[in-house]
């Protein structure tokens, strides 16, 4: 370097040699874990950020790097083909968006941000977005889509519930569980209708349908059918979702995987449910995908079938159409992370705030081992 230049900081695409340092900064400040990352998550995300069969060098991944060499801030970006009524959409979904050192160089996350929209893409959006990055998207002129945004909750099993959110802050506590069990069995039998705090499996519609195990083939087969009514959505060919699905087979932290499909009494697939959990503990839903005008049954299959295996509560995110067909089934709503987006094209932004997009899930980031999985 010629004297009297000083190199400055600099975004660029990712590259396979930056993988320690990024797995590195994922246990520190997403995970909050001060143990060096082993080679297995280095590992991973070269396989879905790198390596994926739909990489685009035009959709890269982008890290902030300083002065001195040392990658200091990431966000990962997974292309995504998507369509609007027929016509192709080329989407880009953000996530694990980090910055170390935060305070050395203020504007490292907004320049990162800014960089990755300024892509080629005709719409960016990321559904794990927290209060800190979702004031940066606005401040880039995105939206946040506020149906999509939400944690919904249903408590199943009160005691074991209370026991579970405690055993979060300390795990000893599960040993408790065989203590707290007969107080869940007396408070069902003292009810004869849902109430907020416990799940009764009344008798209703939802009876005359079954749901049964299902392999990543047959489901990866469905999904293309059951989006259909979605004005935007994925353009998913078997083989992606197939091979996404394998990628979301283990969630060691969630518990194991129940994938099943909703069928109607002929035998009519009308949806599929995808979630992670052991009994006893809380239950972490992926996916929800059903027909038009059988959310409502799909839920109640996916909540008759968590209280059979015992779940302490089931947990997922909203999405506009479940979001209706979950009132008046005892849901609680917070919000823990936001769904944005961002697009030039006013038409794709408009099939989001009405609800007429697919969001969320494995149309996000949420079926990555990112998510839910350890890396020990």
């Amino acid at each position: 370097m010629p004297f009297g230049l000083v190199k400055m900081s600099e975004i660029r695409p990712l590259q396979e040699h930056d993988l320690p340092a990024v797995a590195d900064m994922f246990r520190v400040v997403l995970r909050k874990n001060s143990i060096p990352a082993t080679p297995s998550l280095p590992s991973y995300l070269k396989s879905i950020f790198l390596d994926a069969p739909d990489f685009d060098p035009d959709l890269a991944s982008k890290v902030h790097v300083r002065s001195d060499g040392r990658v200091s801030g990431f966000m990962g970006v997974l292309p995504l083909r998507m369509e609007l009524r027929g016509e192709h959409v080329r989407a880009a979904t953000c996530g694990s968006f980090m910055v170390e050192a935060h305070e050395e160089d203020p504007f490292a996350g907004a320049r990162l941000l800014r960089e990755v929209l300024s892509g080629p893409q005709d719409l960016s959006f990321s559904e794990t977005s927290n209060d800190i990055s979702t004031t940066m998207w606005r401040k880039m002129r995105a939206t946040v889509a506020a149906p999509y945004s939400l944690e919904w909750l249903r408590v199943m099993r009160p005691a074991s519930f209370v026991l579970e959110v405690g055993a979060g802050r300390f795990a000893p506590l599960r040993f408790l569980k065989p203590l707290v069990s007969p107080f869940d069995t007396l408070g069902r039998r003292s009810r004869a209708r849902q109430t907020w705090s416990h799940y009764l499996p009344l008798a209703g519609k939802a009876d005359a349908f079954t749901d049964t195990e299902a392999s990543e083939t047959e489901s990866a087969a469905l999904i293309p059918t059951l989006l259909a009514s979605f004005a935007l959505r994925p353009q998913w060919t078997p083989q992606q979702l197939e091979a996404m699905m394998i990628h979301a087979r283990t969630k060691a932290v969630h518990g194991e995987r129940v994938l099943r499909i909703v069928r109607t009494g002929s035998g009519k697939p009308i949806g599929l449910f995808i979630y992670y959990g052991d009994p006893g503990r809380i239950g972490r839903v992926v996916q929800i995908i059903a027909l038009a005008g059988q959310e409502a049954t799909v839920i109640d299959r996916l909540l008759k079938h968590a209280e059979e295996r015992g779940m302490a509560a089931m947990r997922g995110r909203t999405q506009p159409a479940l979001l209706e067909a979950m009132l008046g089934r005892k849901f609680a709503f917070v919000h823990a992370s936001s769904t944005v987006v961002h697009s030039r094209r006013p038409e794709l932004i408009e099939a989001v705030t009405t609800g007429h997009a697919f969001l969320n899930g494995f149309a996000g980031e949420g079926w990555t081992r990112l998510i839910g999985d350890r890396f020990d």
